[in-house]
């Protein structure tokens, strides 16, 4: 390993106007609640219910639990950026929140894919979904989930371990990833810059391709379905579309593209952190119908529970 001299990082403005980032910390801190009461209400309704015995809510469950934790990964960090003056944080705890957040993005990645999987064989092959989609099989695409998203993290991890910071430590973004660490870099960064973009950018293009094709397939073989079959299998499917777009496109504008650019990644990872998070509870609420069942019934019980 080279040289080490930067023991701590500093985290740049957002904004030069302190009111701005005074606002922006107001509305990050309702984005942030927001996140936690919607991905935990998911959460409490599904593990409360019979809809925690079908696949897609199994998978929807371990999707808004990955919500929640990453989001906590970053956006407090965000929060205390905007409202405090001092904006540092050690090596060591910037290289845990890199490993950490890329860990729970790269599981939440494949869950989606898990997601997208579990809609294909229920729709193209309907008679074969329980046999194909049993427990033991789910369980065991949760487990690969986080073991690839394990591996892609550490492979991004050990990449950065090996670097030398012994210059500049301002970090032009809000959380450490690997992108602006690498600006930071005394020593040229073309070689790793390709290898981070082979173990993020490519990857999530390719995964992005196939859950793309996957749909596809899905929405070519509704031709053969009733059109009350149609209209809930395309309300299922266009809820996933809206996730998987809101997450991917902006991964790919911000990993797919070389380190050292003048790009909008402090400004675009916002839509993957914060936002995407934030709506998913709705986007799966307010068109499924028996979500909005399960929760009435959830918040019925506990209502009653209280009473008594």
């Amino acid at each position: 390993m080279e040289k080490q001299n930067v023991t701590e990082f500093v985290f740049s403005r957002l904004f030069e106007s302190k009111h701005t980032e005074l606002v922006l910390c107001f509305f990050f801190l309702l984005c942030y609640l927001a996140v936690w009461m919607g991905n935990s209400i998911i959460l409490l309704t599904i593990s409360c219910s019979h809809l925690l015995e079908q696949p897609m809510y199994y998978f929807l469950c371990h999707l808004s639990l990955m919500d929640l934790c990453s989001t906590s990964i970053v956006v407090p960090q965000l929060i205390r950026n905007l409202a405090a003056t001092r904006r540092d944080i050690s090596y060591n705890i910037c290289m845990t929140q890199l490993f950490t957040y890329h860990w729970l993005a790269g599981v939440e990645i494949f869950i989606l894919v898990c997601m997208a999987f579990d809609r294909y064989v229920a729709i193209v092959k309907p008679l074969h979904y329980m046999l194909i989609m049993n427990r033991k099989r789910c369980h065991m695409l949760i487990v690969v989930a986080w073991g690839l998203g394990f591996w892609h993290s550490s492979a991004l991890l050990l990449m950065v371990l090996t670097l030398p910071f012994c210059g500049p430590n301002v970090i032009d973004h809000y959380m450490c990833d690997i992108k602006p660490l690498l600006k930071l870099v005394c020593k040229d960064i073309h070689v790793v810059s390709l290898l981070v973009i082979a173990n993020s950018g490519t990857v999530v293009v390719v995964i992005f391709t196939v859950l793309l094709i996957s749909y596809v397939l899905i929405l070519y073989n509704l031709r053969t379905r009733s059109s009350a079959g149609r209209r809930k299998a395309l309300s299922t499917c266009s809820s996933h579309i809206m996730v998987v777009v809101l997450f991917f496109v902006p991964c790919i504008y911000i990993y797919i593209l070389p380190a050292g650019g003048k790009n909008k990644d402090k400004e675009i990872s916002v839509f993957y952190t914060v936002i995407a998070p934030m709506l998913n509870p709705l986007i799966y609420t307010l068109r499924n119908k028996e979500m909005q069942v399960a929760m009435g019934r959830f918040w019925w019980r506990m209502s009653h529970s209280r009473l008594k």
